[in-house]
């Protein structure tokens, strides 16, 4: 499967997701939708920045837009993550790496001098018509929601 492009349609895939739920792209036609890839389900990083879209859902709400997270992290310890930061999106496992291969966020990363492959955190917009819009790589938390917000808004 090659991986997705800009102003291109994504490929339809499938996700387990919290809540119970499994997740199409198809089912999702006719709204804006965010993904975004994070490392590690309770980190620094990936609380705010998970903090961060759910202080602006609202907005997102009035804009026609879903959000969803994706990081490697299994649905239990998501379930967690979710509650006990009352994020209003859900979480989707990707432990097989289906979604992290699709959008190519798997990076060689350094971590205290060693080597290993993981999420490079990424947000992609994918419009109401399944066309992908934009697409941020290498991500810095701060500013970042506002960001994709404006870009959502600018659709």
């Amino acid at each position: 499967m090659s991986s997705v492009a800009l102003n291109k349609p994504v490929p339809d895939f499938q996700a387990q997701a919290t809540g119970d739920q499994s997740i199409t792209l198809a089912d999702l036609k006719g709204k804006n939708v965010i993904i975004y890839f994070y490392p590690k389900d309770n980190t620094p990083g990936c609380t705010t920045e998970g903090q961060d879209f759910r202080d602006r859902m609202e907005q997102f709400t009035a804009l026609n837009t879903e959000i969803f997270g994706v990081s490697r992290d299994s649905l239990r310890v998501h379930e967690n993550f979710r509650a006990k930061h009352e994020f209003p999106f859900h979480l989707i496992s990707d432990k097989d790496e289906d979604l992290c291969k699709l959008f190519d966020v798997i990076k060689l990363k350094k971590l205290y001098g060693k080597e290993y492959m993981g999420i490079e955190r990424s947000t992609f917009l994918i419009d109401q018509e399944g066309i992908l819009r934009q697409e941020w790589r290498g991500v810095k938390v701060k500013g970042h929601a506002d960001e994709v917000l404006d870009a959502v808004k600018a659709l």
